[in-house]
């Protein structure tokens, strides 16, 4: 029976911020999601039921606009799910933390720990299939008329599984503004990035370029020949659990 809590962590402008905390000795377990993801997928599950068998702490977090917390999904951006999540931390989990991020969520967990390497709280950050910069990759993919509306309108909704997506020009902008493959990365924490070579939303190459621009001697890629973007068959969450032991350890 799992002892996770339920949380809410309200911000300023009264957008309710949904977690859920599973105590324990620390470092914390933070599962940071990706995109229009949640806090109930499968690798969010599957590392609670990892953390509670080894009396870990763990949290897991809905940006705003995405699953049980309030707030519009348009009117986020990488800039405001990154503020969430730290804004979650700071108040559920203040001690040292594991961050593990799925695709954009790889993107906000680098930016975390850099916004908390003052602090000396991040132990170590798992990435899986890390999308950072994904904004800047995707407006150089839109056709003319796209771009078109997006400087006209302010948005504009593209096609996407299993819902349209909308795309604003403040999601844009703070996605420019958070860039970070064109510049070192600084992180001293230990880094462990996982991708698929059959990803077909980010290349796996992508692993290897924050590789190199990660500062932090202790960085390792592990790519999975016939892994998706997912990474969520029962094997990809065994190697997430392995891969993440030895942090804890």
């Amino acid at each position: 029976m799992s002892i996770e809590t339920p949380h809410h962590v309200v911000r300023a402008d009264g957008i309710r911020l949904a977690a859920r905390h599973s105590p324990g000795h620390g470092p914390t377990i933070v599962f940071l999601p990706g995109l229009r993801s949640d806090m109930t997928g499968d690798k969010a599950r599957a590392l609670v039921s990892f953390a509670e068998a080894q009396g870990q702490a763990m949290l897991r977090l809905d940006y705003s606009g995405h699953g049980e917390s309030s707030g519009r999904f348009d009117e986020g951006s990488v800039a405001v799910w990154r503020d969430d999540a730290i804004a979650i931390i700071n108040a559920l989990a203040p001690g040292p933390v594991i961050l593990v991020g799925s695709s954009m969520g790889g993107w906000i967990a680098l930016m975390v720990a850099m916004a908390l390497s003052g602090e000396n709280r991040v132990r170590g950050l798992v990435g899986i299939a890390s999308a950072p910069d994904f904004t800047r990759k995707l407006v150089a993919r839109l056709p003319p008329i796209a771009l078109e509306a997006l400087k006209r309108d302010g948005r504009v909704v593209l096609p996407a599984e299993p819902d349209p997506l909308v795309l604003t020009s403040r999601a844009v902008a703070d996605g420019e503004a958070c860039s970070l493959l064109d510049r070192p990365i600084e992180l001293r924490c230990p880094v462990r990035l996982l991708h698929g070579q059959r990803d077909d939303v980010v290349s796996w190459r992508t692993a290897l370029e924050i590789a190199k621009l990660v500062t932090a001697e202790d960085c390792l890629v592990t790519l999975v020949k016939d892994g998706d973007h997912r990474l969520s068959r029962p094997r990809d969450l065994t190697l997430l659990q392995a891969t993440l032991q030895p942090l804890l350890d």
